[in-house]
């Protein structure tokens, strides 16, 4: 009797174990599907940044309009709820009255932009409710009136809240925490045109 209590006091310790591990394999999943879906959000915004590019009038080489650098035009921002419960069945299962409809109608630049600017933030929150993103520009040259220049550094940052698992010490990422007041993870994805 005693060693039948010895071996199911060995097995129990093992099944702990085991049910330690997936906890911890969920977890990472978790965080893995976050980071694929921003690398594919980041890709993404690449590809409409090169295919909405045009000939600087300024300088030599392409440049893409100065709304794809405005904050306001992504995360939803100035848009109201018609609702939902998450961001995504909130504003992106209908495209809102404050965003040009440019699949349908024709749209200057600018409305483009817009416009890929609320897709690529639908794409962001799909699978994860608390992402956003952002794009920014390192511009060579401020002298002319294209936020970013011919040749500048385009950076499109996907980025969401980081969980600590066991509270666990965890080193912020510059690049995804620039008011030093939550942690998130992030993907950047840094293009030239």
């Amino acid at each position: 009797m005693i060693e039948v209590l010895i071996t199911l006091f060995i097995l129990s310790i093992g099944l702990l174990g085991v049910a330690s591990m997936q906890f911890v394999g969920s977890f990472s999943n978790k965080d893995a599907l976050a980071r694929t879906q921003a690398v594919l959000v980041a890709q993404q915004m690449s590809e409409r940044l090169r295919a909405s590019t045009v000939h600087s009038q300024f300088t030599d080489g392409f440049v893409v309009d100065n709304a794809y650098f405005e904050p306001n035009n992504y995360n939803f921002v100035g848009l109201s709820c018609a609702g939902g419960t998450t961001p995504y069945s909130c504003y992106c299962l209908a495209i809102p009255a404050g965003v040009p409809d440019c699949q349908t109608n024709t749209c200057s630049a600018a409305e483009v932009a817009r416009f890929d600017a609320y897709q690529m933030s639908c794409a962001a929150v799909e699978s994860n409710p608390d992402a956003s993103i952002e794009v920014a520009c390192d511009d060579n040259n401020i002298g002319d009136a294209d936020l970013c220049t011919a040749g500048s550094i385009h950076r499109i940052n996907v980025s969401w809240p980081a969980a600590t698992w066991q509270d666990s010490d965890r080193v912020a990422n510059p690049l995804c925490n620039d008011d030093g007041s939550t942690t998130n993870d992030c993907v950047v994805l840094e293009v030239t045109l």
